[in-house]
């Protein structure tokens, strides 16, 4: 089976092949025989009924600074002219990004669209993760200084990120004593129209905070990622490092709780942050953490996602 895959993601001269995800399933998908598009969201144009974007076929190799080439330039019908788009601009997750999974919803009688637009739009990884309440750290979601004082009374040390955030930006630690709580929420309520989380601080994630990569339903692996000296996050993005793990069982309590309906969602891949067996993030809309997985377990994560797409697109021509 060959397909024809338009990638919408983020500019290609931006990314770092070392870690980046995309360039990791965009490589597997090529060594299939599959042909790939690339564009970028900001180019969905919707006129009369049909969805397209100015894009250009692509062929990417490992050696970066010459890590892709583009052919010509031509309007792509992402209904007609594609059998697959993967959906993989990072976030923000802001009406940008909405407008985007309602554009591309309109082509899913015709085209596989991974994840599942309007599934990402319903699940914005720091409120879905709530209907997982029960494998949780403590958590709020609020405005108001009153509340965040409450729940800092509480539970002594807090962390507050914003609801709509990404690869740890904007995520503070408030200790017992801190004087900041106040300030941070001024700041982040002149920054952000949206409440904000709040959570117990978890003193282990100095151990790690494990990313979980789900491929329809299914677990296929994870990392610890550690954090820097005098960090809290973890991410690689901002400097946190990679290490070798096993799932625990709890991790695969969890992952048994959420896995059916990911696959329900047609949330085909999703990676999961678990703290010393605390839930904290559902991620849909960008997953990433792949190449540093396959790393460290000997795993090939790609070809796990391209033997869903393809086992989904031979469901859906019959």
């Amino acid at each position: 089976m060959v397909l024809k895959v338009a990638v919408q993601m983020d500019p290609l001269e931006s990314i770092n092949i070392e870690g980046d995800s995309t360039f990791a399933v965009m490589l597997s998908a090529q060594a299939r025989g599959h042909q790939l598009w690339h564009y970028t969201a900001g180019d969905l144009s919707y006129r009369d009924g049909r969805v397209s974007a100015p894009g250009r076929p692509v062929t990417v190799q490992r050696s970066q600074g010459n890590h892709f080439t583009f052919g010509d330039w031509r309007t792509i019908d992402l209904a007609d002219d594609v059998d697959v788009v993967l959906m993989r601009q990072d976030p923000p997750f802001d009406l940008a990004y909405i407008t985007a999974t309602h554009l591309l919803e309109r082509i899913q009688h015709a085209t596989l669209v991974v994840n599942d637009p309007a599934a990402v739009r319903n699940a914005p990884e720091k409120l879905f993760v709530l209907d997982y309440a029960e494998f949780m750290p403590p958590t709020m979601i609020t405005r108001r200084l009153e509340d965040a004082r409450a729940f800092h009374a509480a539970h002594g040390e807090v962390v507050i990120k914003p609801l709509y955030g990404n690869a740890g930006s904007a995520v503070f630690h408030v200790g017992r004593k801190d004087a900041n709580l106040a300030a941070l929420t001024e700041l982040f309520g002149q920054v952000w129209r949206e409440p904000f989380m709040v959570q117990a601080f978890l003193p282990d994630v100095a151990k790690g905070d494990k990313r979980i990569v789900l491929i329809d339903g299914k677990p296929t692996g994870g990392v610890n990622r550690l954090p820097k000296e005098g960090e809290i996050r973890s991410n690689l993005a901002v400097g946190g490092s990679g290490a070798a793990t096993e799932l625990t069982p709890r991790e695969l309590e969890i992952c048994a709780k959420l896995g059916p309906e990911l696959a329900r969602r047609g949330l085909l891949f999703v990676g999961i942050d678990v703290i010393a067996g605390y839930l904290t993030e559902i991620n849909v809309t960008s997953p990433t953490g792949i190449v540093a997985i396959d790393r460290f377990n000997g795993t090939d994560t790609p070809a796990l996602i391209w033997d869903a797409i393809e086992t989904k697109e031979a469901a859906r021509n019959g």
